[in-house]
């Protein structure tokens, strides 16, 4: 909850940074990052890379940019990608994969968003003088769309293995990997050795205020720096950015456990008062109530703010703004408006007939 009493569960992305990382962007040894000469970037990647253990890395502005270079190194222009349909490069990318890689691509319907091997065993295709195949598979960790939803370890590996066989790269977009690995125990090493290129996100549970990092392997690196450069992402003294990166990396990565606790407390909360409530698994809460955008008005004008992917959908999304009272406080807001809401709703639906 803000100085101005705003408990804001629109999403992780919401933070902003506090005194102890601004005082380090402040600090930032800082050089000229297109010329590679800026220590603080350099010291980012190089951490990333080996925490996950990828050879090379890549600073980038944000998350977006970050997966559609990965696919562009992965994907020719007129080869395939197949992903799950709700997948946020397709949802919420605009169009790039087609519009700056013209990339085609094909989708499966995964549940809950989980990608599995027998799910690509029926997609996956070998290209022929006639048919065009798969060049790689993108998963995504967590899954946005589908309530923070994690793809066990061993699911990546049998997706590994089975793409692997057939020549096909992985994609993985980690923009909330770091959810993952606190509700798991999964160390960023494991998830690394199941993708090619695998983007990690600074901006959502780890709180800083702009940034992702792609990594890949060191031959895609000089092409992957003329792709940033192409679609605008070439920095110049962005060390200041990267810096709040490694503050994060310091301070936040054992914290997000908490934001966990605080979705399952919200989710317990609403379920216990008659909402269709889908168990969070790390940070995010998707709740069924019909009359989904009146309750994002109402809790808003009571210093709750949340979002309504549909109609019938609230989401909401824990992070470090936001702790053990702003969500209770939430909790007491949203479980009256949802209640009020739900009963005008039922007050003025049409009379059946007799």
């Amino acid at each position: 909850m803000d100085a101005s009493g705003v408990a804001d569960l629109r999403s992780d992305t919401v933070t902003r940074p506090g005194p102890g990382m601004r005082a380090v962007m402040a600090g930032a040894e800082v050089g000229d990052d297109l010329f590679g000469e800026d220590p603080t970037v350099r010291a980012l990647e190089e951490r990333l890379a080996g925490l996950f253990g990828f050879p090379a890395a890549l600073f980038t502005p944000s998350g977006v940019m970050a997966n559609q270079i990965a696919l562009q190194l992965l994907v020719a222009p007129g080869e395939e990608l197949v992903c799950d349909a709700e997948a946020h490069v397709l949802a919420h990318e605009e169009a790039s994969p087609a519009r700056y890689g013209g990339i085609q691509t094909r989708t499966v319907r995964a549940e809950r968003g989980v990608v599995t091997a027998a799910l690509l065993a029926g997609a996956v295709r070998r290209g022929n003088a006639y048919t065009l195949g798969t060049r790689a598979v993108e998963v995504e960790q967590t899954h946005t769309r589908a309530g923070g939803t994690v793809h066990p370890l061993e699911t990546l590996r049998e997706v590994r293995a089975l793409t692997s066989g057939a020549g096909v790269a992985v994609h993985m977009d980690g923009a909330r990997i770091w959810n993952a690995m606190a509700a798991t125990g999964t160390s960023a090493a494991q998830y690394g050795q199941t993708a090619d290129s695998l983007s990690v996100c600074l901006s959502k549970g780890l709180g800083a205020p702009v940034g992702s990092v792609l990594l890949l392997r060191s031959e895609h690196l000089p092409r992957a720096k003329k792709l940033r450069h192409g679609l605008g992402g070439g920095m110049r003294q962005s060390g200041i950015l990267a810096a709040a990166g490694l503050y994060a990396l310091d301070h936040h990565v054992e914290r997000i456990a908490e934001d966990h606790e605080h979705a399952r407390l919200l989710a317990a909360g609403l379920r216990d008062a008659g909402f269709a409530v889908r168990p969070p698994e790390t940070n995010i809460v998707l709740v069924a109530v019909p009359g989904a955008d009146e309750v994002v008005a109402r809790a808003a004008q009571e210093g709750v703010l949340v979002t309504a992917p549909d109609p019938d959908t609230v989401r909401l999304v824990t992070h470090l703004d936001v702790g053990d009272k702003a969500c209770r406080r939430a909790l007491e807001v949203l479980t009256a408006v949802m209640t009020d809401v739900v009963a005008g709703a039922r007050n003025t639906a049409p009379a059946g007939r007799s």
